[in-house]
């Protein structure tokens, strides 16, 4: 399942573990209608130990926060004055990666199922892939900490509804993560001073209650 070794990139504290995943191109079109989607959206706490295939990752991550305007970069999620301020961090029982949007390419950052360690509670680790949506303070410039912590936040809050009503589309169970150490998951992440990890997100097949 996903299982993908081998070096990544080289003078950013990366892991030299882990390949780089180039991701087929996500499907844009399709799906449940809006409202059918909206109907069914929960939040769901059991996954089954079915893996998620790689054209599932492209296109929930395209559909979470991926360019739907080429010529311009712009996202499927709106940013704060157009900051692009969060990245997403895939959490996999291979490793952790970062995706890049614009080269629609995972990006090796540490090798091991460091899955139970994203969530406080047991179930977190259960998941077959977990998301972590990390803002680039940054990226803000001169804005002061209050205006920071509530522009990442919103933006996040976009992001993981795209997730959750990607999930609610294809079926897939999904739910959002408060409770996690925050300091904790930036020192695995390797994050510097100005990236805060604002969320996680698990996602999976449903199993059984």
């Amino acid at each position: 399942m996903l299982i993908i070794l081998l070096s990544a990139i080289i003078g950013n504290g990366f892991s030299q573990e882990l390949k780089n995943i180039n991701l087929p191109d996500p499907q844009t079109t399709g799906g449940m209608p809006l409202r059918d989607a909206l109907m069914v959206r929960q939040s769901g706490r059991v996954y089954s130990d079915q893996a998620i295939e790689m054209q599932q990752i492209a296109d929930l991550l395209w559909a979470a926060f991926g360019i739907n305007r080429p010529a311009s970069g712009k996202r499927t999620a709106p940013s704060a004055r157009n900051f692009q301020e969060i990245s997403l961090y895939v959490v996999l029982p291979a490793g952790i990666y970062k995706w890049d949007a614009k080269a629609n390419q995972l990006i090796g950052v540490l090798a091991g199922d460091h899955r139970s360690k994203i969530g406080t509670q047991p179930f977190v680790g259960t998941a077959p892939m977990i998301l972590l949506l990390v803002a680039d303070h940054e990226k803000y410039g001169e804005m002061t900490k209050e205006k920071t912590e509530f522009y990442s936040g919103i933006d996040a809050g976009y992001i993981s509804q795209n997730i959750y009503l990607f999930c609610a589309s294809e079926k897939l169970s999904t739910v959002v993560l408060g409770s996690i150490d925050r300091v904790e998951l930036g020192k695995l992440l390797k994050l510097p001073e100005t990236q805060k990890v604002v969320v996680g997100q698990p996602v999976g097949w449903p199993g059984e209650e």
